[in-house]
């Protein structure tokens, strides 16, 4: 697939490098970049000239400034799971709402966020181009931006996929199948592969959704009928399955009885993958409406929790010893694609499609009985400390107490307008919010 845009390409087999008022394009050895890499993108990475604000300016060269919080490296946190470690992260807000630290403009998109060594990474989509963003966490300053042309959607415009951090590397998926490799403190291309194009696979009809999970030294990615993984360190398959379409949710790993799986929501089915071959180790039917399966599974034991939108609702599956099967399935909870969380035994997460009249639920995960329902409430969340963190999709940040016993609000303040759909992320007593539009807010979580 060869990418254009409305201005002259520069194409250059091996190398491309530029450097001028203070903006500089990479340069990579062929060695670094897999054998099919043809060199036909138009790819740009850029250090940020230091000076200016935190809308943007910053410096390439120097280290982020500190951040009291723990890193949250890829999707859904250090566990994968949307669960922080962080205590004593809220107090009461003023009535004016938390304290706002910064704010920057980067472009539409659906990208949460990743965030290690003091350096905050997402994505937007700028004039038929993603980019990749490098902040410093603390002031929002720029460090680093990474683009390439990628087509976009109206509708749901740009990136979906968040940021995943591993060492020195972070590794970023498009919509398109653009898997890139990036050094974390630089920006400096490692290596880049068309995945969905590379595998023979199909995209699903809204592009992907998932982000790339690390497993050891593989990336495993919810791209064909059954997912696919490569080599991190050099981009080449490993292994790849089916070419039909994906799911859009993120592999979820997990160890059962010191075996090692990866849990991989499907277009029409739940199933099991041993990270290490791909080999199928389970697997259940599940269609939805519009072959919508994007909210991330949640595995515990033996069990795995699943939940699908436009009514379909969500189930309980036992998969070993198999074959799987139904432990309860009913229409508690359709989550469209916010992932749920699993909290001392109980689910929360929201009911009903985006941009519809849902609530937040809570289930109880051993018979799916419904504890509460709250209404009028549609939109994102983690935990950490017995709460959960919350930006609803007209942009207000919640603060709920998790507990099976009612529905408790703590703190609510309107933070930003316009559709938000991206989970936030928590790290020390920090809010890490967007909207679709590119909107980024830093806020506090205490009342300061």
């Amino acid at each position: 697939m060869k990418l254009q845009l409305p201005r002259k390409r520069i194409t250059i087999p091996f190398v491309l490098m530029l450097v001028a008022g203070g903006v500089h394009l990479w340069r990579e050895h062929q060695r670094a970049l897999p054998e099919h890499w043809d060199g036909s993108y138009d790819l740009e990475t850029v250090a940020v000239p230091a000076a200016g604000s935190g809308e943007g300016a910053g410096a390439g060269a120097r280290p982020p400034a500190a951040t009291p919080g723990p890193d949250w490296s890829h999707w859904r946190g250090p566990a994968g799971n949307g669960i922080s470690p962080e205590k004593d992260w809220f107090s009461p807000w003023p009535p004016q709402g938390p304290k706002r630290f910064w704010k920057a403009t980067l472009g539409a998109g659906y990208s949460s966020f990743a965030l290690a060594g003091g350096r905050l990474y997402t994505m937007g989509n700028l004039a038929g181009r993603d980019v990749v963003y490098c902040l410093d966490a603390a002031t929002g300053s720029a460090l680093w931006k990474h683009s390439y042309p990628c087509g976009s959607d109206p509708s749901y415009p740009g990136p979906r996929a968040t940021p995943t951090v591993d060492g020195d590397r972070v590794y970023t998926l498009s919509r398109k199948g653009h898997l890139f490799c990036l050094d974390a403190a630089t920006g400096k291309l490692r290596w880049a592969r068309e995945a969905v194009r590379d595998a023979g696979a199909r995209l699903p009809q809204w592009d992907l959704g998932g982000s790339v999970l690390v497993a050891g030294r593989l990336l495993v990615l919810n791209v064909g009928s059954a997912g696919l993984a490569l080599d991190k360190e050099t981009g080449e398959t490993v292994w790849s399955s089916g070419k039909g379409p994906s799911g859009y949710a993120t592999p979820v790993p997990y160890e059962l009885q010191g075996r090692q799986g990866v849990a991989l929501f499907g277009f029409n089915r739940i199933l099991g993958l041993d990270p290490a071959d791909g080999k199928l180790l389970w697997e259940h039917p599940w269609s939805t409406g519009c072959d919508v399966n994007a909210a991330d599974p949640i595995v515990t034991g033996d069990k795995v929790f699943f939940s699908s939108g436009y009514g379909t609702g969500c189930a309980l599956v036992q998969f070993e010893p198999g074959p799987p099967r139904v432990l309860w399935k009913n229409q508690n909870l359709a989550e469209h694609f916010s992932s749920p969380i699993l909290l001392d035994g109980c689910i929360y997460g929201f009911d009903g499609n985006a941009g519809s009249q849902g609530s937040l639920r809570c289930l109880d995960l051993a018979t799916g009985e419904l504890k509460w329902s709250h209404g009028g409430l549609v939109g994102s969340l983690v935990a950490a400390d017995g709460k959960l963190l919350i930006l609803s999709e007209l942009g207000e940040l919640l603060v709920v107490e998790a507990s099976p016993a009612a529905y408790k609000e703590l703190a609510r303040a309107q933070l930003v307008g316009g559709q938000c759909f991206t989970v936030p992320l928590l790290s020390g007593a920090r809010a890490y919010c967007r909207n679709t539009a590119g909107e980024v807010l830093c806020v506090s979580t205490r009342g300061e």
